[in-house]
């Protein structure tokens, strides 16, 4: 299956299949009661989604949205839980993605708390780059996304994108 950016995998509250992100990056957007979307996690090739399912079902909790053209391995619920009862190797499997992905959450909370605002946005870029290539972050995640991601206000993303751009 291929998305294209903007295109909604799946809405959050939603129950359904897993899926392979095969190339591409999809965004996790949450939507909070007062109304206002926040990026929780971004999703990288190789990733199985929603981690939150992929030892037992569940609904969606964040919607998935392509940041840039994606393709997607839809995987049904019933072949993915039963090849776990039928392969017990396969957690193993489940457990080494859930680790690859809170290692990645760890180390975003330890750039939050101990680099400054500028570093965060460089390392952000980096990180994005590896997957993206030569696009601008800017050019695929709003100036508010990305402050939501490195933990900044929109306009200070605004400021830094501005100055190391000249």
């Amino acid at each position: 299956m291929l998305l294209h950016k903007g295109d909604v995998l799946f809405r959050q509250g939603e129950a359904g299949s897993l899926f392979r992100l095969r190339s591409g990056m999809l965004k996790i957007v949450r939507v909070h009661e007062d109304g206002n979307p926040l990026i929780m996690n971004i999703i990288v090739p190789g990733e199985t989604i929603p981690h939150h399912s992929l030892i037992s079902p569940g609904p969606y909790h964040g919607t998935a949205v392509a940041i840039v053209t994606s393709e997607i391995e839809p995987i049904p619920c019933e072949e993915w839980y039963s090849e776990l009862e039928r392969n017990p190797e396969k957690y193993r499997e489940v457990a080494l993605l859930l680790q690859d992905k809170l290692r990645m959450m760890q180390q975003r909370m330890d750039h939050l708390t101990t680099i400054s605002p500028s570093e965060r946005l460089r390392l952000f870029q980096e990180w994005f780059a590896r997957y993206i290539g030569d696009i601008p972050v800017s050019e695929v995640l709003t100036q508010e996304e990305i402050g939501h991601w490195i933990g900044i206000r929109r306009e200070t993303v605004n400021r830094m994108l501005r100055s190391h751009s000249l």
